[in-house]
């Protein structure tokens, strides 16, 4: 990850974190998604069989702060982002997120960005796995 010209952090494989943090998300909502990330099944096995967590293979992640992620399209031709959470609680809980993870995975096999930052990330996806995590609904509907 490249953020004024420099490199700013890089790993050499497992997880690429796009975390979006939205207005109703909070700490059980960060301990959540850490365990879903650090545990969910999407390295291959001996087998060539997507068997494997982060943990089992002793991989490393990059957490990337995207509240563009909470761009509601559905309605004219400009994202609204009235979803995602105000920046100060979202820095917080990204902050919260990368601190929980490398509490789990070991603080050295978690990188960051820059909260707020302009960042070129560059990518190489190894394999077809992509997929989207949200916390889950509160009793009252919202996200917890």
């Amino acid at each position: 990850m490249w953020i004024d010209s420099t490199l700013h952090s890089s790993i050499p494989s497992g997880m690429l974190i796009l975390l979006g943090v939205g207005r109703f998300d909070n700490e059980a909502a960060v301990k959540h998604l850490v365990q879903r990330c650090s545990t969910l099944r999407i390295f291959d096995d001996g087998d060539g069989k997507m068997n494997l967590s982060i943990l089992d293979v002793g991989g490393s992640a990059m957490v990337v702060s995207q509240f563009t992620l909470f761009g509601d399209t559905r309605k004219g031709n400009r994202p609204n982002y009235a979803e995602a959470a105000p920046p100060e609680i979202a820095e917080r809980l990204y902050n919260l997120f990368v601190a929980e993870l490398g509490s789990v995975l070991g603080k050295e096999r978690v990188s960051s960005g820059m909260f707020r930052a302009m960042m070129d990330v560059e990518l190489v996806n190894d394999g077809p796995v992509t997929l989207m995590l949200e916390s889950p609904p509160s009793k009252s509907g919202d996200r917890a």
